[in-house]
């Protein structure tokens, strides 16, 4: 898919590898240090998970990130993302950037980010398509869960697409 997001800021929690090529493409990153001296601070913790939109953390640092920051990037719900050594950091920057979360509750609507403003017609419809057909999937009766669609810029009106 296109990418929905371009601006979504994401931080690398790594390793001295991963720091080091998250310096090289430009991307913000936090080493095991700095992760230290936050020292499970519930205020440094919150103010990090909030002025970031994700988190990748580098593999060997996923089992210690419970015990360094506690339980913060999980209720924000941003636990970081796996990233390998062998993975480039900036493919895997794009496919969360790319990412559309649905979540699916009691409540009878959502909404989604598809698109942005600087995509042509035809890359939101491609994103629009994926997004209602994984949708569907995810549905225990299909197209027959789905009353109406609809999609709407920010300050647009609202045209309605199914139902």
């Amino acid at each position: 898919p296109n990418i929905p997001r371009p601006r979504m800021k994401v931080c690398v929690l790594g390793d001295a590898v991963h720091c080091e090529a998250a310096e090289k493409a430009g991307i913000p990153y936090r080493s095991v240090e700095d992760l230290k001296k936050l020292n499970k601070n519930k205020k440094l913790v919150k103010k990090l998970a909030l002025h970031f939109n994700a988190f990748v953390a580098s593999q060997v640092l996923i089992p210690q990130i419970p015990r360094l920051l506690g339980p913060g990037l999980n209720k924000a719900g941003k636990f970081p993302t796996l990233v390998t050594q062998a993975e480039n950091l900036s493919t895997k920057i794009d496919e969360i950037r790319s990412q559309v979360k649905f979540q699916l509750k009691k409540v009878l609507c959502m909404g989604v980010a598809v698109g942005n403003v600087e995509m042509s017609p035809e890359e939101l419809r491609h994103n629009i398509i994926m997004a209602i057909n994984f949708l569907t999937s995810l549905l225990k009766k299909n197209w027959n869960n789905i009353k109406t669609l609809h999609i709407k810029s920010t300050m647009g009106k609202v045209q309605r697409i199914y139902g």
